[in-house]
């Protein structure tokens, strides 16, 4: 077996903007970005979760200020609030920024009604759009020559799910706004891509029955459920000059699932 080896510090003095840092992946990220060297803004709905997170936090590096911040991402003015109060925290826009609040209400097709399909598209899109039109906004007014946005999508939005119709779509739509942005946002530097999570291991799928859960992992070639983890290494690996070169790319973490 291979040892673990320490994250390098790939991120250090960077300031991090991570939305559902709260929970699940989101956490995940933070606490990875964190040990790679960043200053990490956790922006949830909840903002106790997000106080949970924060305290979780790596704080090895020098100046390596961690802070919750309490925002509804559909909201164009709670994101206005949020970059106003994380530019008066650090004095600087974050270059880093990881758009992974989403919702759920599954439903199938025929019953699905439109407050439902509504309410997702209005976090899952809007939210991921008003972060990174606020983030490209605030990175090049400051004149920054970097940056890196990774926005959440999900495999669901390449092969569809039973009972995730506005799921699907939602997901569907983050890609090509995040394909979109990398076109128009390359020219200052700043760099956009879409990381595509299969069947992860999140308090979403803790109330999933376990025989189900199973089955799920029994699709997968690698033979589990994804962790957390693994997602965040991906982003980690977005966020820093590893991948200077990389843009409008799509990242699957499925474990080899519908290749």
């Amino acid at each position: 077996m291979c040892a673990a080896v320490a994250a390098p510090l790939r991120l250090a003095s960077r300031l991090a903007l991570v939305t559902g840092g709260g929970s699940g992946i989101g956490r995940a990220i933070c606490q990875r970005f964190a040990r790679e060297g960043a200053a990490v803004a956790v922006v949830d709905l909840n903002d106790s979760a997000a106080q949970e997170t924060v305290k979780l936090l790596s704080r090895d590096q020098p100046g390596q200020e961690h802070a919750n911040f309490q925002a509804d991402i559909s909201s164009s003015e709670h994101v206005a609030n949020l970059m106003s109060q994380i530019q008066a925290q650090y004095s600087r826009p974050p270059c880093i920024s990881v758009n992974s609040a989403g919702i759920t209400q599954d439903e199938f097709l025929l019953r699905l009604t439109e407050e439902a399909f509504d309410a997702v598209l209005k976090v899952n899109v809007k939210g991921t759009f008003l972060i990174t039109q606020a983030v490209a906004q605030a990175l090049v007014a400051s004149g920054a020559s970097h940056g890196s946005i990774i926005n959440m999508g999900s495999i669901v939005g390449k092969v569809g799910n039973l009972g995730q119709a506005n799921y699907a779509a939602s997901k569907a739509a983050v890609e090509g706004l995040t394909k979109t942005a990398a076109k128009e946002l390359a020219k200052f530097g700043i760099r956009c891509n879409t990381v595509l999570p299969g069947f992860i291991a999140t308090p979403m799928t803790a109330k999933v029955p376990q025989k189900v859960l199973d089955k799920f992992a029994g699709m997968v070639p690698l033979g589990r459920l994804g962790d957390p983890s693994d997602v965040a290494d991906v982003c980690a690996f977005l966020a820093s000059e590893d991948s200077a070169y990389i843009t409008g790319a799509c990242i699957e973490v499925t474990g080899g699932l519908y290749m």
